[in-house]
């Protein structure tokens, strides 16, 4: 006998404990376990160099692991580990209280010892489908970043490369060396 399993909505998760650490995905609910320091460090140092370019230009807003809708019926939320949204895209009341039913205009996923190659692909192409214009995945182990323009556009940066905002985020750069100091 078949069991069925009630499909989560985006506002479903949104009330679930603050202490749960997760993301749905095509209304399943994904647990996931806190990141370790490395990972945190590296995602709040990305955070900080992006949001003091960001707020000194007056760009836009940006974010650290917010929640936002990425598709309805069924509903998928995703958390990166940084986002950037465009100012001409925040409302003029600010960014919503729950949820935001948008894609950020970059995103930035940094990969964990335990997420596998397969996770990595699946996680950015929700992405880049949702319509993030550009992608930042960094791997602790190797101190790469790969960027991710689309499906089929992607390049890798080593330590000796420049990470750029390119036009999502005109004038941002950064060495990559910079984003692993510790």
């Amino acid at each position: 006998m078949a069991t069925a399993t009630r499909l989560l909505t985006a506002e479903d998760v949104f009330n679930l404990p603050s202490d749960l650490r997760c993301e749905l995905i095509d209304g399943v609910l994904i647990e996931m376990s806190p990141p370790g320091p490395e990972h945190g460090m590296i995602a709040a140092t990305i955070a900080r160099f992006l949001g003091n370019h960001a707020v000194s230009q007056r760009l836009g807003i940006v974010f650290g692991e917010a929640g936002f809708i990425l598709r309805r019926g069924p509903d998928t939320v995703r958390a990166p580990d940084a986002a950037f949204i465009r100012a001409e895209r925040v409302p003029p009341t600010g960014p919503p209280k729950t949820f935001w039913e948008t894609a950020p205009d970059l995103i930035v996923e940094v990969v964990s010892p335990n997420d596998t190659p397969a996770e990595v692909q699946a996680k950015i192409h929700t992405w880049i489908e949702a319509g993030v214009q550009l992608a930042w995945v960094v791997y602790p182990a190797t101190h790469r970043v790969v960027v991710v323009r689309s499906l089929q556009e992607r390049v890798e940066l080593t330590e000796e490369d420049t990470l750029s905002g390119e036009d999502v985020l005109p004038g941002f750069m950064c060495a990559v060396h910079e984003i692993f100091r510790w």
